[in-house]
């Protein structure tokens, strides 16, 4: 099954979210882990592995690192990715959101609406650069990397 069945984030030294970012990534890891869509390639000739997978996303050295490994713990790959290209995506991201947070406490739905798409918009661009970064490592569809951008979202140093 290609398909992430275990999901880690390691967030140590980051500071806390805020209750709102911990409930949209508390959402996109439920979210993900219900129906995700992730395969890892074969490598020079070899057989792609199989899954389904545990995924670790963590930041090292500044940088975005997705740990892959079998469920049964037995590594799978491990790639990294600059911060660098969603720097733009995550900044808006995290403006949009925030502008959101508090137009629900005070603006009429109509409003509200307008932001949300503002939103959804800016998340589909993070996720297709996301899909553009792992193009030759992993294999997602639009709603995984959806959900993968959240996160990225939440471990991203640039805000």
């Amino acid at each position: 099954m290609a398909r992430i069945a275990k999901l880690e984030i390691d967030d140590s030294g980051l500071s806390a979210p805020t209750p709102e970012i911990e409930q949209e990534r508390r959402v996109a890891v439920f979210d993900l882990l219900e129906d995700n869509s992730f395969a890892i390639p074969g490598r020079e000739g070899e057989a792609a592995p199989e899954g389904p997978f545990a995924l670790m996303l963590a930041v090292r050295d500044g940088r975005l690192v997705f740990d892959t490994s079998t469920e049964g713990g037995d590594k799978v790959a491990e790639f990294h990715l600059s911060f660098g290209p969603f720097r733009q995506a995550v900044k808006d991201y995290a403006q949009i959101c925030e502008s959101y947070f508090e137009a629900v406490k005070r603006l009429p739905p109509s409003q509200i609406e307008a932001i949300d798409m503002a939103r959804r918009g800016i998340h589909n661009e993070g996720a297709r650069i996301l899909q553009e970064r792992l193009e030759g490592k992993a294999e997602i569809d639009i709603d995984t990397a959806r959900r993968l951008f959240t996160l990225v979202c939440a471990l991203a140093p640039v805000k």
